[in-house]
């Protein structure tokens, strides 16, 4: 039986509960494709916190997010595994904000939407760091430490990505 949690650990909990939970659970959810297993894999992924020895956890404070973000990534792989099938990353749905112009706001929708068409049309690796860089706003370091791949094949794979996307968009969208 495991001794109870002390309360800097259950503090920490907290704190990745608060800061973090909503990335984990739309990270997850891509993963997965299913919401419901997203929650129960970032349930696991804060439960797994909880689980780590005090000075362990402690330690993890300054790069708290990456950790929970490897945990995660490797609980919803784990998933995928047992089914037998690893599929592609959803696009995340469009933010709903109210829009002044509805031309302008049904022009950015189909904008969005291109463009995750695009991102989903990436190699796997390449879609996955895309999204960490630029939905999550993880540093190269940082998702080198979840994806564990070395930081400068982080940089090669958003370079390749980046470029791909670039030749991939309409010209005539670049104004």
């Amino acid at each position: 039986m495991q001794a109870a949690p002390s309360d800097s650990a259950s503090a920490l909990v907290i704190l990745a509960q608060r800061e973090h939970e909503g990335s984990l659970r739309r990270y997850a959810s891509r993963l997965l494709h299913d919401e419901a297993r997203a929650r129960d894999v970032v349930q696991e992924t804060l439960l797994a916190l909880g689980r780590l020895p005090e000075p362990e956890a402690e330690s993890l404070r300054p790069r708290l997010a990456a950790w929970l973000f490897t945990v995660c990534r490797r609980k919803a792989l784990n998933v995928l595994r047992a089914e037998g099938r690893l599929s592609p990353l959803d696009a995340a749905p469009a933010a709903l904000a109210p829009e002044a112009d509805p031309a302008a706001a049904l022009e950015r929708a189909d904008t969005r939407h291109h463009l995750f068409a695009l991102v989903e049309s990436l190699p796997e690796r390449q879609r996955e760091v895309v999204r960490l860089r630029y939905q999550e706003g993880f540093s190269y370091q940082e998702i080198s430490d979840i994806t564990a791949q070395t930081v400068s094949h982080v940089g090669v794979l958003l370079h390749n990505a980046l470029h791909t996307l670039r030749r991939a968009w309409p010209a005539e969208s670049v104004r």
